[in-house]
Protein backbone atom coordinates (compact mmCIF):
# COMPACT_ATOMS: atom_id res chain seq x y z
CA UNK A 1 0.00 0.00 0.00
CA UNK A 2 1.46 3.42 -1.27
CA UNK A 3 1.89 5.90 1.93
CA UNK A 4 -0.15 8.60 0.37
CA UNK A 5 -3.15 5.85 0.32
CA UNK A 6 -2.42 4.74 3.88
CA UNK A 7 -2.56 8.34 5.04
CA UNK A 8 -5.90 8.86 3.44
CA UNK A 9 -7.52 5.34 4.83
CA UNK A 10 -6.05 6.16 8.28
CA UNK A 11 -7.48 9.70 8.11
CA UNK A 12 -11.26 8.52 6.81
CA UNK A 13 -10.92 6.24 9.84
CA UNK A 14 -10.19 8.81 12.74
CA UNK A 15 -12.55 10.99 11.25
CA UNK A 16 -15.88 8.64 11.57
CA UNK A 17 -14.36 7.90 15.15
CA UNK A 18 -14.22 11.65 16.50
CA UNK A 19 -18.00 12.33 14.29
CA UNK A 20 -19.67 9.47 16.08
CA UNK A 21 -17.90 10.76 19.86
CA UNK A 22 -19.10 14.00 18.94
CA UNK A 23 -22.61 12.73 18.45
CA UNK A 24 -22.75 10.68 21.42
CA UNK A 25 -21.88 13.69 23.45
CA UNK A 26 -23.97 16.09 21.98
CA UNK A 27 -27.20 14.36 21.92
CA UNK A 28 -26.30 13.64 25.66
CA UNK A 29 -26.07 17.75 25.52
CA UNK A 30 -29.53 18.27 23.95
CA UNK A 31 -31.32 16.26 26.30
CA UNK A 32 -30.08 16.95 29.41
CA UNK A 33 -31.08 20.34 29.89
CA UNK A 34 -28.90 24.17 29.26
CA UNK A 35 -26.61 23.13 32.16
CA UNK A 36 -25.64 19.84 31.83
CA UNK A 37 -25.84 20.65 27.90
CA UNK A 38 -23.31 23.46 27.95
CA UNK A 39 -20.72 21.69 29.98
CA UNK A 40 -21.08 18.50 27.94
CA UNK A 41 -19.84 20.81 25.17
CA UNK A 42 -17.38 22.46 26.59
CA UNK A 43 -15.25 18.52 27.38
CA UNK A 44 -12.65 17.94 24.84
CA UNK A 45 -15.12 16.65 22.66
CA UNK A 46 -13.68 17.24 19.06
CA UNK A 47 -10.50 18.60 20.81
CA UNK A 48 -9.67 15.41 22.92
CA UNK A 49 -9.39 12.94 19.28
CA UNK A 50 -7.70 15.40 17.59
CA UNK A 51 -4.78 15.98 19.93
CA UNK A 52 -4.91 11.49 20.07
CA UNK A 53 -4.31 11.62 16.51
CA UNK A 54 -1.84 14.86 16.81
CA UNK A 55 0.36 12.63 19.22
CA UNK A 56 0.13 9.41 17.11
CA UNK A 57 1.88 11.71 14.40
CA UNK A 58 4.09 14.41 15.94
CA UNK A 59 4.55 13.27 20.16
CA UNK A 60 4.45 14.71 23.03
CA UNK A 61 6.29 17.72 22.74
CA UNK A 62 4.43 18.72 19.75
CA UNK A 63 1.10 17.64 21.58
CA UNK A 64 2.48 20.17 24.78
CA UNK A 65 3.03 23.18 22.69
CA UNK A 66 -0.14 22.97 20.32
CA UNK A 67 -2.40 23.23 23.60
CA UNK A 68 -0.42 26.00 24.69
CA UNK A 69 -2.35 27.47 21.01
CA UNK A 70 -5.31 25.78 22.18
CA UNK A 71 -5.73 28.09 25.37
CA UNK A 72 -5.35 30.91 23.68
CA UNK A 73 -7.84 30.42 21.22
CA UNK A 74 -10.52 28.98 24.27
CA UNK A 75 -10.67 32.96 25.25
CA UNK A 76 -11.57 33.55 21.66
CA UNK A 77 -14.38 30.29 21.83
CA UNK A 78 -15.41 32.36 25.30
CA UNK A 79 -16.07 35.67 23.07
CA UNK A 80 -17.41 33.57 20.82
CA UNK A 81 -20.31 32.24 22.96
CA UNK A 82 -20.62 35.50 24.95
CA UNK A 83 -21.14 37.49 21.44
CA UNK A 84 -24.10 34.80 20.41
CA UNK A 85 -25.68 34.41 23.72
CA UNK A 86 -26.39 38.79 23.64
CA UNK A 87 -26.99 38.93 20.07
CA UNK A 88 -29.39 35.58 20.74
CA UNK A 89 -32.00 37.89 23.04
CA UNK A 90 -33.45 39.36 19.75
CA UNK A 91 -31.57 38.45 16.68
CA UNK A 92 -31.88 35.83 14.22
CA UNK A 93 -29.90 32.61 13.51
CA UNK A 94 -27.85 34.17 10.77
CA UNK A 95 -27.04 37.36 12.94
CA UNK A 96 -26.76 35.86 16.14
CA UNK A 97 -24.37 32.88 14.87
CA UNK A 98 -22.15 35.50 11.99
CA UNK A 99 -21.67 38.31 14.77
CA UNK A 100 -20.37 35.37 17.27
CA UNK A 101 -18.01 34.06 14.01
CA UNK A 102 -17.03 37.95 13.49
CA UNK A 103 -15.50 38.42 17.22
CA UNK A 104 -13.92 34.90 17.38
CA UNK A 105 -12.20 35.76 13.39
CA UNK A 106 -11.26 39.05 14.64
CA UNK A 107 -9.65 38.45 18.28
CA UNK A 108 -8.02 35.15 16.12
CA UNK A 109 -6.95 37.98 13.93
CA UNK A 110 -5.42 40.70 16.34
CA UNK A 111 -3.58 37.89 18.75
CA UNK A 112 -2.36 36.00 15.65
CA UNK A 113 0.02 38.49 15.40
CA UNK A 114 1.26 38.60 19.04
CA UNK A 115 3.45 35.95 20.57
CA UNK A 116 1.77 34.55 24.08
CA UNK A 117 3.66 33.13 26.55
CA UNK A 118 2.06 30.70 29.53
CA UNK A 119 1.33 33.80 31.90
CA UNK A 120 -0.23 36.17 29.12
CA UNK A 121 -2.47 33.62 27.77
CA UNK A 122 -3.73 32.53 31.42
CA UNK A 123 -4.24 36.30 32.07
CA UNK A 124 -6.25 36.10 28.84
CA UNK A 125 -8.45 33.49 29.90
CA UNK A 126 -8.90 34.65 33.41
CA UNK A 127 -10.23 38.48 32.35
CA UNK A 128 -12.15 36.83 29.03
CA UNK A 129 -14.03 34.13 31.43
CA UNK A 130 -14.66 36.94 34.21
CA UNK A 131 -15.90 39.20 31.77
CA UNK A 132 -17.79 36.99 29.89
CA UNK A 133 -19.77 35.23 33.08
CA UNK A 134 -20.81 39.06 34.41
CA UNK A 135 -22.39 38.98 31.25
CA UNK A 136 -24.05 36.60 30.63
CA UNK A 137 -24.98 35.31 34.08
CA UNK A 138 -28.38 35.97 33.95
CA UNK A 139 -29.34 34.79 30.97
CA UNK A 140 -28.48 31.19 31.92
CA UNK A 141 -32.18 30.43 33.83
CA UNK A 142 -34.24 29.89 30.59
CA UNK A 143 -36.83 27.56 30.64
CA UNK A 144 -35.78 24.47 28.12
CA UNK A 145 -38.51 22.93 25.80
CA UNK A 146 -38.38 19.13 24.67
CA UNK A 147 -37.46 19.07 20.87
CA UNK A 148 -36.87 16.29 18.77
CA UNK A 149 -33.63 15.50 16.73
CA UNK A 150 -33.65 14.22 13.25
CA UNK A 151 -31.37 12.10 11.83
CA UNK A 152 -29.78 15.09 9.25
CA UNK A 153 -28.82 16.33 12.25
CA UNK A 154 -26.74 13.66 13.40
CA UNK A 155 -24.90 14.19 9.62
CA UNK A 156 -24.32 17.55 10.04
CA UNK A 157 -22.37 17.03 12.97
CA UNK A 158 -20.73 14.01 11.86
CA UNK A 159 -19.53 16.26 8.71
CA UNK A 160 -18.17 19.37 10.68
CA UNK A 161 -16.49 17.62 13.21
CA UNK A 162 -15.13 14.90 10.71
CA UNK A 163 -14.02 17.78 8.29
CA UNK A 164 -12.35 19.88 11.31
CA UNK A 165 -9.89 16.42 12.29
CA UNK A 166 -9.40 16.00 8.42
CA UNK A 167 -7.49 19.53 7.83
CA UNK A 168 -6.11 20.19 11.54
CA UNK A 169 -4.55 16.60 11.13
CA UNK A 170 -3.34 17.40 7.49
CA UNK A 171 -2.30 20.90 8.07
CA UNK A 172 -0.31 19.85 11.18
CA UNK A 173 2.80 18.82 9.06
CA UNK A 174 2.68 22.26 7.96
CA UNK A 175 1.65 24.78 10.23
CA UNK A 176 3.48 23.89 13.31
CA UNK A 177 2.14 22.96 16.82
CA UNK A 178 0.66 26.30 18.09
CA UNK A 179 -1.11 26.31 14.98
CA UNK A 180 -2.29 23.20 15.34
CA UNK A 181 -3.49 23.85 18.47
CA UNK A 182 -5.69 27.07 17.44
CA UNK A 183 -7.62 24.84 15.11
CA UNK A 184 -8.07 21.97 16.75
CA UNK A 185 -10.57 23.98 19.46
CA UNK A 186 -12.16 25.98 16.75
CA UNK A 187 -15.97 26.18 17.73
CA UNK A 188 -17.45 23.52 16.18
CA UNK A 189 -19.63 22.18 19.13
CA UNK A 190 -20.61 24.97 19.61
CA UNK A 191 -21.55 26.39 16.09
CA UNK A 192 -23.33 22.58 15.71
CA UNK A 193 -25.57 23.37 19.03
CA UNK A 194 -26.19 27.02 17.77
CA UNK A 195 -27.30 25.71 14.57
CA UNK A 196 -29.57 22.73 15.40
CA UNK A 197 -30.75 24.32 18.60
CA UNK A 198 -31.58 27.50 17.60
CA UNK A 199 -34.33 27.42 14.63
CA UNK A 200 -36.16 24.80 16.89
CA UNK A 201 -36.18 26.14 20.62
CA UNK A 202 -35.45 29.93 20.05
CA UNK A 203 -32.50 32.70 20.56
CA UNK A 204 -32.86 33.13 24.40
CA UNK A 205 -32.92 28.91 25.31
CA UNK A 206 -30.39 27.99 22.29
CA UNK A 207 -28.20 30.68 24.73
CA UNK A 208 -29.00 29.47 27.82
CA UNK A 209 -26.61 26.73 26.77
CA UNK A 210 -24.26 28.82 25.88
CA UNK A 211 -24.05 30.98 28.16
CA UNK A 212 -24.02 27.67 30.75
CA UNK A 213 -20.71 26.95 28.44
CA UNK A 214 -19.05 29.77 29.20
CA UNK A 215 -17.85 28.80 33.06
CA UNK A 216 -17.31 25.30 31.21
CA UNK A 217 -14.50 26.94 28.67
CA UNK A 218 -12.91 28.16 31.98
CA UNK A 219 -12.71 24.58 33.04
CA UNK A 220 -11.64 23.64 29.30
CA UNK A 221 -8.98 26.47 29.97
CA UNK A 222 -6.93 25.01 33.07
CA UNK A 223 -7.28 21.37 31.46
CA UNK A 224 -5.09 22.80 28.43
CA UNK A 225 -2.97 24.50 30.67
CA UNK A 226 -2.34 21.44 32.04
CA UNK A 227 -1.70 19.15 29.16
CA UNK A 228 0.73 21.91 27.97
CA UNK A 229 2.62 21.52 31.31
CA UNK A 230 2.81 17.50 31.49
CA UNK A 231 3.09 16.52 28.39
CA UNK A 232 7.17 16.45 28.12
CA UNK A 233 7.12 15.33 31.94
CA UNK A 234 4.84 12.23 31.33
CA UNK A 235 4.17 11.63 27.62
CA UNK A 236 1.18 11.65 25.41
CA UNK A 237 -0.99 9.06 27.17
CA UNK A 238 -0.64 10.23 30.67
CA UNK A 239 -1.12 13.44 30.05
CA UNK A 240 -4.12 12.94 27.83
CA UNK A 241 -5.62 10.98 30.63
CA UNK A 242 -4.73 13.38 33.11
CA UNK A 243 -6.27 15.91 30.62
CA UNK A 244 -9.40 14.93 30.09
CA UNK A 245 -10.04 13.94 34.06
CA UNK A 246 -8.93 17.28 34.77
CA UNK A 247 -11.90 18.65 32.08
CA UNK A 248 -14.26 16.30 33.82
CA UNK A 249 -13.42 17.12 37.45
CA UNK A 250 -13.92 20.66 37.15
CA UNK A 251 -17.31 20.20 34.66
CA UNK A 252 -18.53 18.42 37.63
CA UNK A 253 -17.63 20.81 40.14
CA UNK A 254 -19.34 23.21 38.35
CA UNK A 255 -22.70 20.94 38.16
CA UNK A 256 -22.99 20.12 41.93
CA UNK A 257 -21.82 23.55 42.79
CA UNK A 258 -25.35 25.29 40.47
CA UNK A 259 -26.85 22.14 41.64
CA UNK A 260 -26.55 23.13 45.27
CA UNK A 261 -26.72 26.86 44.70
CA UNK A 262 -30.24 26.06 42.69
CA UNK A 263 -32.22 24.06 45.95
CA UNK A 264 -30.24 26.97 48.52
Amino acid sequence: MSPDLYFALTLLVRMAVTAAFLIAATVTAERAGPLIGGLVATLPISAGPIYIFLAIDHGAHFVGESALGSMVTNAFNIAFAVTYCLLAQRRSLIVSLAGAFVAWALLSYLFGYVRLGVWATIVLNIVALAAGHALVAGLRHVQFPRMRTYWYDYGLRAVMVALLLGVVVTLSYHIGASASGNLAVFPIVLSSLILILHPRVGGPATAAVLANAVIGLGGFAVATLVLHLTADALGSVLSLILTLAVSVAINLLIFFARRKGKSA
